[in-house]
Parts: C-alpha cells; structure tokens; sequence
C-alpha cells in the first residue's frame, strides 16, 4: 500500500511539474510577444509625432499664404452659415461677384495599348 501511495505522489508531482513548465513557457512567448507590441507602440507613436510635425510645418498659414501669392491667387469673399437656414434658396446669388461652378468633373482615362501576346510561334 505504501509503494502505491509513493507512485501516487510521485506522479501527481510529476503532472505539477509538466504544469508548471506549460505555464512559464506560456508565460515567456507572452511577454516576447508583449515585446514586439511594445516595440511596434513606440515606433507608431514615433511617426505619429514626425507627421503631426510635417503637418504643422505644412499646414502654417503664412507658408499657404507665400503659396496663394505665388500662383497669383486672390482673396474670394466667403460666407460663414451658422445654421441650415441660411442656406441659399436655388437661384439666389450669395456674392455678386462669386464664382459658381458645377462640382461634377470629367477626366479622361489614358488610353494603353499592351502588346498582345502571340497566339503562335513562328515554326511551330
């Protein structure tokens, strides 16, 4: 009886053991993962910073300003709406002077002409 409650023992400590070492290997491709994660975070948040950068240096009115003068572009009046209601009517003019267009735009695609390939061989 005593040599079966041994085995007993030794095999229940055996499956804690085998347990054990499931949990720390789980445990260490965790954190190898959590790693990469991490890593990936800090890089994303790098290029954020760059392009929130970039974007500050674009964006800053006097450069688009510079850019308006230089291609000859001109002040048009603007009309600031605060509600649905002052929205035009169809047909009625907001600026005298201002220029309506229609929104709609026609591009033509470029024509490719890729040589076909041959149906058959010369010689065979």
């Amino acid at each position: 009886m005593l040599r079966v409650f041994n085995f007993f023992c030794f095999a229940v400590s055996a499956f804690a053991c085998l347990a054990l070492y499931h949990v720390s290997e789980q445990t260490r491709v965790a954190r190898g993962e959590l790693r990469t994660v991490r890593e990936r975070i800090q890089q994303e948040r790098q290029l954020a910073d760059t392009l929130q950068a970039e974007w500050s240096r674009v964006a800053d009115p006097s450069r688009l300003q510079q850019f308006a003068q230089a291609d000859g572009a001109q002040d048009k009046p603007a009309i600031e709406l605060s509600s649905t209601t002052q929205l035009p009517r169809r047909g009625d003019t907001l600026v005298a002077d201002a220029e309506v267009r229609s929104a709609s735009a026609v591009v033509t695609a470029p024509v490719t002409t890729a040589p076909l390939p041959p149906i058959f061989e010369a010689g065979r």
